[in-house]
């Protein structure tokens, strides 16, 4: 996508390709590395107040909310199609991590606090800094839930939830993620986690 099309972003983001349609906003708290290239149908959402006009109480019986936030991604970055990322806080991508399509990042989540009032006037809580260290691979329909950190080289395997952290050179899968596969260094293969019940389908 040629630059001219694209918005001013916090870094000069050489080589950047966002294919469209897409969805950008506050492109200048979103820092992009070298080479960032993300297919179409992807949402980089920084919010800096909560909630937008669609979700407002019309009498103004919904919580309002201000944020500093910002979106941190890395050098070759790559994304399928339909990423989405929200930061209310800080969402950092490292270098060469590996999205595939239709994955979920989120560093807060909408407020359940009552029962008895509609979700989207609750506000937001539970915010928390999502990172993703270099060079893993987050797959097809996964979510990315508030404060999880995916260790280097790490794999989550399609349509995992992951509520907790995936350490450095593991293969998480399931709902909420689990770890089934670790790499030996010294072996240079994968080996099941024994507590997994079973050997781990691939990534």
């Amino acid at each position: 996508m040629a630059a001219a099309t694209l918005p001013r972003f916090a870094t000069a983001a050489p080589g950047l390709v966002i294919k469209r349609p897409r969805e950008l906003s506050h492109p200048e708290r979103i820092s992009l590395g070298r080479d960032v290239k993300l297919g179409p149908n992807c949402v980089l959402k920084v919010q800096t107040r909560y909630p937008g006009g669609w979700l407002r109480h019309p009498d103004g019986a919904h919580v309002e909310q201000t944020f500093d936030a910002a979106i941190v991604i890395g050098d070759r970055v790559t994304a399928t199609s339909g990423l989405q990322i929200t930061a209310f806080e800080r969402v950092t991508i490292e270098d060469d991590v590996l999205f595939a399509a239709n994955v979920f990042v989120a560093d807060g989540t909408h407020g359940m606090g009552r029962g008895d009032v509609a979700y989207k006037y609750q506000g937001i809580e539970r915010i928390a800094p999502v990172h993703v260290e270099r060079g893993a691979w987050i797959g097809q329909n996964v979510m990315l839930m508030p404060g999880v950190r995916i260790g280097a080289f790490a794999v989550v395997g399609a349509n995992s939830v992951v509520r907790d952290d995936v350490p450095s050179g593991c293969v998480a899968v399931g709902t909420p993620a689990r770890v089934v596969r670790r790499w030996d260094a010294d072996a240079e293969l994968w080996r099941a986690v024994a507590s997994a019940g079973r050997s781990g389908p691939s990534a």
